[in-house]
């Protein structure tokens, strides 16, 4: 039984380490997408009214264990205190002179932001003692540890694992929303369901492809690893991305699916472009006819055509449930976002269940203009949403007591 915050009894007066997943997206000093911020406010605030004494500990980036400017979390301390509405205050380190200080000097409903986890090698040393070591000098700066950073559940790190163990510790709310969306999406999910999924390579779905084939009724694929599956099929697909190693399982999770029943849904037509830029020459064709461009073999396919979007949309809208992972194209590139955006359109009309499934998808969403509440959920956690719907065990969950 997962432990949440009750279990931890009154927490006024209590420093309460907060362990928040605020690796944020940055241009320079200026944060580019909030997102994961904003998810972190419902537990903060929570902890703010008991009166605890909040301390949040996060990672940004990766710094190689040494301290890096350029992923100092003094921006997101900053954006945190806009968001509050109150003064958050900042320590220049994570378990020296300035954190213990800024610790001691927090009074009742008070919060600091420690500077990035990750700034020392023991948060994620592959030695364990390494590991424990931090995650003791941590455990010193507080009474009890909240953990509410999704999108690092799925990490043996110091301040995910060890420190669970050296403080009474529980999951805070946006850990608990997420396993309860995930358990929809994986136990008895309402039908029609379908998963929608992208991004660029296959190798990285196909836990996911595996476990949830069983259960859904359509999977449709678009971004960089559709073309491994045309490739199965048959078709040449230029220069467009692909694994060849990947050929035969792909293969082999089409035959599943035909066997179950379930429709693996591909693109009917494809954007090719003669290179990878905003100012590529592009044009769209059949997904069986890449090669017949003008850009030969060196075409590059970089989104989902205008057909399969449609038809993509026409699935998603008459579907109950809908999980989405990885955009159908390069986003960031206005020629080659329509296909990504069809598809967050098409979300935000489900009756049912919708499900942004974190990472790039998440990005795309707030890039392309959409709002967080136009969708039934926005995960915080990509890598670790895909290892939970691969039924893999994660072990900043088990240490909070998930089974």
């Amino acid at each position: 039984m997962l432990r949440t915050i009750e279990s931890l009894g009154s927490l006024r007066g209590k420093r309460v380490i907060v362990r928040c997943d605020l690796n944020v997206p940055l241009d320079g000093g200026r944060i580019t997408d909030d997102g994961r911020i904003s998810a972190s406010l419902p537990t903060l605030q929570a902890l703010i009214g008991q009166g605890a004494r909040v301390v949040v500990v996060s990672h940004l980036g990766r710094p190689d264990g040494a301290p890096d400017a350029k992923y100092s979390l003094a921006p997101v301390a900053a954006r945190l205190g806009e968001l509050l509405g109150a003064d958050v205050a900042f320590a220049t380190d994570t378990v020296g002179d300035s954190a213990a200080d800024a610790v001691a000097r927090l009074t009742d409903g008070g919060v600091v932001v420690l500077e990035n986890l990750r700034f020392n090698a023991g948060e994620t040393s592959k030695a364990d003692t390494e590991r424990a070591a931090f995650a003791a000098r941590l455990a010193a700066l507080g009474d009890v540890l909240v953990s509410d950073g999704f999108g690092v559940v799925h990490r043996k790190q110091a301040s995910v694992f060890e420190l669970a163990t050296l403080l009474p510790s529980a999951a805070g709310l946006l850990i608990a929303t997420e396993l309860d969306v995930l358990d929809r999406l994986t136990e008895k999910p309402e039908a029609p369901y379908t998963v929608v999924l992208g991004g660029s390579k296959v190798s990285d779905k196909l836990g996911v492809i595996g476990h949830l084939l069983p259960r859904v009724t359509s999977l449709l694929i678009g971004g960089g690893m559709v073309f491994t599956f045309l490739a199965a099929q048959g078709h040449k697909v230029g220069s467009s991305l692909l694994e060849s190693d990947q050929l035969d399982t792909v293969r082999g999770y089409l035959a599943e699916a035909e066997r179950l029943g379930v429709k693996i849904v591909l693109p009917t037509d494809i954007v090719v472009a003669s290179k990878f830029g905003a100012d590529a020459e592009h044009e769209v064709t059949a997904a069986d006819a890449i090669e017949d461009t003008p850009f030969g073999a060196s075409g590059l396919g970089l989104d989902i055509g205008p057909d399969s979007a449609r038809a993509f949309a026409d699935i998603i809208r008459a579907s109950k449930t809908v999980f989405w992972n990885g955009p159908m194209g390069v986003f960031e590139l206005a020629a080659f976002a329509e296909g990504t955006r069809r598809v967050a359109a098409a979300l935000t009309e489900v009756d049912g269940l919708s499900v942004v499934g974190g990472g790039d998808s998440a990005a795309a969403v707030r890039i392309l203009g959409f709002n967080d509440d136009q969708f039934g959920h926005i995960s915080t956690g990509g890598g670790a949403s895909l290892e939970f719907l691969e039924g893999k065990r994660l072990p900043g969950l088990e240490v909070l007591g998930w089974q």
